[in-house]
């Protein structure tokens, strides 16, 4: 720990110094060692005598040699071929001067002497620098855990990799491991090498921390596949593209990292929009119900960054309100956040929200939006998201907001099942005051699935991936819409900004994505194989399971089909009739009669009555009459 102390005590200027004293002595030792070599003077105190004005002379010529070379500049665990032939220049510049000099003063009779001084200082030079060399890193490794790698491919990257860690203080290169039989047992970069059915007993020897793949040949999926074999092993393993292609592509430095959903989506990244919209949240009071949800969280998210006065957090899970405030206080630390907890169907706490915080925004988000959980919970479904959609639109109007923004879904479209149904009826609710006069901008926002919410199919198939399958899918040729919880969010707040009063807005979700094909993306990038007639060895199959209850095989996002465009690309405006007034009282009042009874029987075939209804006369505006539409709404009753 001493000899740590001092070489990290040294300042720079210090260690030059040192160094350059050590290149004067070895100069003036290689010469004396050289004359005892040839045997051109005895080594007795007279001839020393005789020699010291050439050697006081080669020492101060080594010195100078040295600096003006910048033998002293070379940091000592950089000291590779460079420094050598820098080192050669150095003594071979220090031989002819040395015979110069001994042509004027006639010290040493045998010229070949410097010949040999020459030989001796290159030699003595180098070894002095690569013995501290060695000592300095000792030194400095003396108690450090190091990270033990083995690098499995000894290619030009692999040999790269391992010469560029020759001098790193915390990650040791122990091997190579390759599939090449013509390099295996060879030594490359100094390092032996393996064939890979020796993996586990190195690993297990050598005490191998990391393995990283340097086979930039190889497919990403075939690294994931190998990634994939190997963690089986217990040890990290991280995959490095080539050099040249790591600065061609302006990512050096980068970590290998695995294939982003959106990427195999063809979801690409949307441009920021907020700052075009921060106007319409910017010094407003805005409430977001369902702010713990996977829409709701990330709006909450967007709006923090439109400097509201103030963000009124309302959702009915305490953990996820917990989340989502804590997060938000750390985003913005001075911003006023409050958490509410309670439910949107109780009036009375709605109310009092609204008045005591002066809401002039509400994102309402709140929803129970798993398909198959709404559908063997009728009775809590249609409470949530009809009924409560009627009682925070309602406090919305009577207490003043300026604008109510509803988040709706694909699903609500010729609805097949409770939960779409449900959606469908919130959005009847909200047009039949849309069509009232009032201060109050209501409107609302229509897509199909988000990546990575709650429900989505994504998660569920990154599980079954995880437990080494099968993946499950309802049918062949189901497909989706998909859109990223960013984008969705920020097409949803730009959208509320258009608001005229009672808008329909259809977000743009690209090309509907079969879900077999996704499915086999994700088990491909995972690194493993689908298992299949084609592939019987295979790792993961894809079992089909047949559409659930209330399951569409295609989701549609319009009933009718005029729309009208927006300022943005990405949103449309949607003309749809509506139930009148009349009839959406008569149907909440059904709905509530239904619910009151607990009887599920009577709710669904309530809603599938009103909901038949809708759809034919939006049918009927459009002269498009759809042929599946008695089959897919006898499933909700």
């Amino acid at each position: 720990m001493m000899s740590l102390d001092f070489a990290t005590r040294l300042t720079r200027g210090q260690k030059r110094l040192v160094f350059l004293t050590l290149d004067a002595i070895v100069t003036a030792l290689s010469l004396v060692g050289s004359v005892w070599l040839m045997g051109a003077a005895p080594i007795n105190a007279f001839e020393l005598t005789k020699l010291a004005p050439l050697t006081l002379m080669l020492l101060v010529a080594g010195g100078f040699m040295s600096t003006f070379l910048g033998l002293p500049r070379i940091k000592l665990n950089s000291y590779e071929l460079q420094g050598i032939v820098r080192t050669a220049f150095f003594a071979s510049a220090l031989g002819a001067i040395g015979f110069l000099l001994n042509l004027a003063l006639a010290t040493i009779s045998a010229p070949g002497v410097f010949a040999v001084f020459t030989m001796v200082l290159l030699i003595a030079t180098v070894a002095l620098r690569l013995g501290l060399r060695s000592l300095l890193i000792r030194i400095y490794r003396q108690g450090n855990d190091r990270t033990r790698i083995l690098v499995y491919g000894a290619s030009q990257t692999g040999q790269q990799l391992a010469m560029a860690l020759q001098s790193d203080d915390a990650l040791q290169v122990v091997a190579f491991v390759d599939e090449n039989p013509t390099v295996q047992s060879l030594f490359i970069a100094g390092l032996p090498v393996y064939a890979p059915v020796k993996l586990a007993d190195l690993v297990r020897k050598e005490r191998i921390d990391r393995i990283v793949l340097t086979l930039p040949s190889a497919s990403q999926t075939e690294q994931a596949r190998l990634a994939h074999k190997l963690r089986t092993l217990g040890c990290e393993v991280h995959s490095l593209p080539s050099f040249a292609t790591l600065i061609s592509e302006g990512t050096l430095g980068s970590r290998a990292t695995p294939v982003a959903i959106n990427d195999l989506l063809g979801r690409g990244s949307l441009s920021e929009e907020l700052p075009t919209v921060a106007q319409s949240y910017s010094n407003r009071r805005i409430l977001i119900t369902g702010a713990g949800g996977s829409i709701g969280s990330e709006l909450c998210r967007q709006i923090i960054g439109c400097d509201p006065v103030s963000v009124v957090l309302f959702d009915h899970s305490e953990l996820a309100l917990y989340t989502i405030h804590k997060e938000l206080i750390e985003l913005a630390p001075k911003a006023t956040i409050t958490p509410i907890l309670g439910s949107i169907t109780d009036k009375r706490l709605v109310e009092n929200v609204l008045s005591r915080h002066k809401i002039d925004v509400i994102v309402h988000a709140a929803a129970y939006k798993h398909l198959p959980l709404v559908e063997e919970n009728v009775i809590a479904g249609l409470t949530n998201n009809v009924l409560g959609t009627k009682v925070v639109a309602e406090a919305a109007r009577a207490a003043g907001v300026a604008r109510f923004i509803l988040i709706s879904t694909d699903k609500a479209v010729r609805p097949a099942n409770v939960m779409g149904a449900s959606k469908r009826l919130a959005e009847l609710v909200v047009q039949d005051l849309a069509s009232r006069p009032q201060s109050t901008r209501f409107s609302m926002v229509r897509f199909g699935n988000v990546l990575g919410s709650s429900g989505s199919v994504i998660p569920l198939f990154e599980e079954q991936i995880t437990r080494g399958g099968p993946v499950t899918l309802t049918h062949d040729e189901v497909t989706r819409y998909f859109m990223t919880i960013s984008e969705a969010a920020r097409l949803v707040l730009l959208a509320g900004s258009y608001s005229l009063g009672g808008d329909v807005f259809v977000l743009d979700m690209g090309d509907p994505v079969p879900i077999r094909r996704l499915a086999e993306q994700m088990i491909e990038a995972s690194g493993y194989q689908v298992k299949d007639a084609v592939h019987p060895y295979g790792d993961i199959e894809i079992a089909v399971t047949g559409l659930r209850p209330g399951e569409k095989l295609h989701e549609e996002l319009l009933i009718s089909s005029d729309m009208l465009p927006t300022p943005h690309l990405k949103i449309l405006r949607v003309q749809e009739s509506a139930l009148s007034e009349i009839e959406v009282a008569n149907a909440v009042r059904d709905i509530k009669s239904a619910l009151e009874q607990q009887d599920e029987i009577l709710a669904r075939s309530i809603v599938s009555r009103w909901i038949t209804k809708d759809t034919a006369q939006a049918e009927r505006a459009t002269t498009q009459i759809g042929t599946e539409q008695p089959e897919q709404l006898g499933t909700i009753a």
